[in-house]
């Protein structure tokens, strides 16, 4: 199909590969966010960048096949991929993803879907195109001015303003996830130190519990660091919180307090409509991550943008990047983005709680 807008009435829909560093998974997306035909597999990074590639590509091929072989009937237009950062969206490279293997460096992902595909291909970081979906189809939908930001093993975002993705003349704006929070904080994975994600993500809670077991200072930490092993993460020490551990409690609580007040410069700074927060941490904390952010944006932001922002989890889950990868597509061929369907479950109204 040609890069111009579908006719009214006309059906479409996208192939969307969301590459993360444990999962590539791929599907048929409709132009109303319903996603379908899935496929995924598990990331080979121990065989290097063109298994990967290849991987991206195997689920994106068994999705059209599978596409196919139901008849067919809406029109596949695009391919729509999410990508860790950095990237290079207007070249549709991954440049150089620090959880992907070091031969996975400057991989032109887009140009190599459309040579084997045969449709137009783009790409762009995954947080960008998760705030795509929530705008179009979640819980941003409807407002023009809002952050995404995502908390689980990272913390990843990005910034909409005016209805459009701030992307900075190198297509690397919004890496809300590296704002200072603590000049005398632990290092972050980036070389700095004392950023966000160095203390409110999943693994730099890991890495505060595993001090305080390697200093003695927790037995319930300690044993359930035992009992899970390679598994023991941000989930066993909300665990031990849960189960009334104080050293549990105080790491969980440093990680709530940098979040909170990284949203107070955000919204200062920003002056969004609302915050929307995904994650698989932040989604498992649910109201006992939000409420402190809230409360410490009403107490210390600036009074006019702190009465305004509203903090509310996202809505789009596990799916968020391969209905952002719709819009992406839309973006760029210029469609029209499908009212989403009235149906159980899904999104509510922008700011809903």
């Amino acid at each position: 199909m040609n890069a111009t807008r579908t006719q009214a009435g006309v059906d479409w829909a996208v192939l969307a590969l969301d590459l993360g560093g444990t999962q590539v998974r791929a599907a048929v997306v409709r132009g109303d966010g319903t996603v379908v035909t899935r496929r995924s597999s598990r990331t080979p990074v121990e065989g290097g960048g063109e298994a990967i590639v290849q991987a991206c590509l195997d689920a994106l091929g068994a999705c059209r096949d599978a596409h196919d072989a139901a008849g067919g009937s809406t029109l596949l237009v695009g391919i729509g991929i999410a990508a860790p950062g950095p990237v290079d969206p207007i070249r549709g490279r991954v440049i150089d993803p620090p959880n992907l293997g070091s031969s996975f460096h400057d991989i032109p992902l887009a140009e190599r879907a459309l040579a084997s595909l045969g449709l137009p291909a783009f790409l762009d970081r995954d947080t960008q195109v998760a705030a795509l979906g929530e705008g179009a189809f979640g819980a941003a939908r409807g407002c023009a001015d809002y952050l995404y930001l995502t908390v689980s093993t990272g913390i990843g975002g990005a910034i909409v303003s005016g209805g459009n993705l701030l992307r900075g003349p190198d297509g690397t704006a919004g890496e809300l996830g590296h704002l200072l929070v603590d000049r005398h904080g632990p290092p972050c994975g980036c070389g700095a130190v004392g950023h966000l994600e160095a203390i409110a993500s999943g693994s730099a809670i890991a890495r505060a519990a595993r001090r305080k077991i390697d200093a003695g200072e927790s037995e319930p930490l300690a044993r359930l660091a035992l009992e899970r092993g390679p598994a023991f993460g941000a989930r066993e020490v909300a665990e031990a919180e849960t189960a009334g551990d104080p050293v549990a409690a105080s790491i969980m609580a440093d990680a709530r307090e940098a979040f909170a007040r990284a949203c107070v410069g955000l919204v200062d700074v920003f002056n969004p409509a609302l915050i929307v927060v995904g994650g698989a941490l932040a989604a498992g904390q649910g109201d006992r991550w939000l409420d402190p952010a809230r409360a410490t944006v009403a107490r210390e932001a600036f009074t006019v943008p702190g009465r305004r922002a509203r903090i509310v989890p996202a809505a789009l889950g596990a799916d968020v990047g391969l209905a952002g990868a719709a819009v992406l597509v839309a973006e760029r061929l210029d469609l029209e983005i499908v009212p989403p369907r009235a149906r159980p479950g899904g999104p509510g109204r922008p700011g809903e709680r």
